[in-house]
């Protein structure tokens, strides 16, 4: 299959996918069951986006990755973590934000290829710090669209508009139990990342750490995402309280990696 299609492909299913779910959950009342079809065709979705990733990710028998890659990546993450969430809970608003975000992700490494080609990438010690950090992004990833519906939810709810694809998720409670637990995981996660980083850096990377921007930025989201679950549990943080802290973390987590290649490969156009 032509490179173009690789990616075309999965974005395609997943646009469809979107819209098809936005006009069911409009018209579908509460409790219907999650149709088997839709599984299939989201995971045929997922199937097709991984091998479009692989394909970018080990070009010619190396391993490259940038701004858009990463993207993508978290984003098929979060979406395959969403899929298998739908087996226990009904998510049916989530589809209207993780099916644009998808399609958009998937067309990403298409529109800027990544030519950051990465060091040490046979090493079991980096794939494993590689695999973990991208687990925790993705989680993070799920979080902050999870926590952007519950905005829309609770806003709805409290106008006494709410609309049949809001009306079909669970509770704001259970939403909400939900959001934190995720980030609970990413936050370990996360941390995991930071140490392994710090303490290995040389065996990872090649070099001795040092304490640049994506540092910086990776532990001021670690400390946001800290204060939030420290306010959870002390105070009962929830809420709009809740939303903003997870969005700041979100925006700082990004700015570590995928906005600094950003800049360096769009806006410098430069690979290294």
């Amino acid at each position: 299959m032509p490179g173009i299609l690789l990616h075309l492909f999965p974005a395609s299913l997943y646009a469809a996918l979107g819209v098809h779910f936005w006009r069911s959950r409009n018209q579908r009342s509460r409790g219907t069951t999650y149709p088997t079809g839709e599984r299939i065709l989201l995971a045929l979705a997922l199937l097709a986006h991984g091998v479009a990733l692989q394909s970018q990710l080990f070009a010619n028998g190396h391993m490259r990755f940038g701004f858009s890659v990463a993207i993508s990546l978290m984003v098929w993450l979060a979406v395959l973590f969403y899929w298998i969430e739908t087996i226990y809970t009904r998510l049916d608003g989530l589809q209207t934000l993780a099916m644009p975000a998808a399609a958009v992700g998937a067309l990403l490494p298409l529109l800027f290829p990544s030519q950051h080609e990465l060091t040490n990438a046979g090493s079991i010690a980096f794939r494993a710090h590689f695999i973990v950090a991208m687990l925790a992004y993705s989680l993070f990833t799920l979080a902050a669209l999870h926590a952007l519906l519950m905005a829309v939810a609770e806003r709805q709810l409290h106008s006494a508009r709410l609309s049949r694809a809001f009306a079909s998720l669970p509770p704001l409670l259970t939403m909400e139990a939900l959001l934190f637990r995720l980030i609970t995981v990413a936050f370990i996660l996360l941390t995991l990342t930071l140490i392994s980083g710090v303490a290995f850096s040389e065996s990872l990377f090649g070099r001795p750490f040092r304490f640049d921007h994506k540092t910086v930025f990776a532990v001021v989201s670690w400390l946001l995402f800290g204060a939030l679950l420290f306010g959870r549990h002390a105070w009962g943080w929830r809420g709009r309280v809740a939303l903003r802290w997870t969005l700041a973390g979100f925006i700082a987590l990004m700015f570590a990696y995928v906005g600094s290649r950003f800049v360096l490969e769009v806006l410098l156009e430069r690979s290294v």
